[in-house]
This record gives structure tokens, C-alpha cells and sequence, in this order.
């Protein structure tokens, strides 16, 4: 059974730091991309960040610069470490997979087939 757990969400202040974890089990993250994403109230969610052995990292405008995505393939996590967070950063944070094989990052969330359950992160002063 696969699974992703995110962990690392909560609560700074403007211009703080947060580096999000998530870890999958009965998956191998590395054969995959893998992608991060956030949801607010009344919006799509929307692709953050992606990375992925073969086509490299890539970032939306909004974050680069700002947030990192690394992996570590012995503790099969992938990482977003997020710097100087504004308050529009504010939302629930999802990290997922593609299929294995799949290496291809896609800003879209569609083909992404496996899921965490979110961590919310809260930039408020």
C-alpha cells in the first residue's frame, strides 16, 4: 500500500522559514517526480515545485528563489524548504507522486496519482 505522509506545517511570521518532509512507504520516490503543492479557500490547487531524477527541479515564478525541493533517497523523502515566506504562502500543502517510471514534472496536478494528506502552513504575524 502506498503512502505519503507530509509533516513540517505550522505557524511564522513574514520572512520565517518552514522545510516541509514527505516521506512515502510502499513506494520508491526516486523512480518518480514528485511534486508539491498548495491549496487555499477557493482556488485550484496549484503546483508548486517538482523534482525528479531525469528532467531536474523546477519551480513556479511565485516560489523560486524563496523554496528548494531536495530528496533523500536512503530515507525515501522528498524536502521543500521554504525562505522568506509571505503571508500569500498561507495554505494546505500536498506532496505527490507520479506512477513509478514516471519522471516527467508536470505543473498540473491531474497526473500525479499518489497523495498525502496536507500540512497546513500558516505565514501570519
Amino acid at each position: 500500500q502506498v503512502q505519503l505522509v507530509e509533516s513540517g506545517g505550522g505557524l511564522v511570521q513574514p520572512g520565517g522559514s518552514l522545510r516541509l518532509s514527505c516521506t512515502a512507504s510502499g513506494f520508491t520516490l526516486e523512480h518518480s517526480a514528485v511534486g508539491w503543492f498548495r491549496e487555499v479557500p477557493g482556488k485550484a490547487r496549484e503546483g508548486l515545485s517538482c523534482i525528479s531524477t531525469s528532467d531536474g527541479d523546477h519551480y513556479q515564478d511565485s516560489v523560486k528563489g524563496r523554496f528548494t525541493i531536495l530528496r533523500d533517497t536512503v530515507k525515501n523523502t522528498v524536502y521543500l524548504e521554504m525562505n522568506n515566506l509571505k503571508s500569500e504562502d498561507t495554505g494546505v500543502y500536498y506532496c505527490a507522486s507520479r506512477d513509478s517510471g514516471s519522471q516527467i514534472c508536470a505543473v498540473a496536478p491531474n497526473p500525479y496519482r499518489y497523495w498525502g494528506q496536507g500540512t497546513q502552513v500558516t505565514v501570519s504575524s
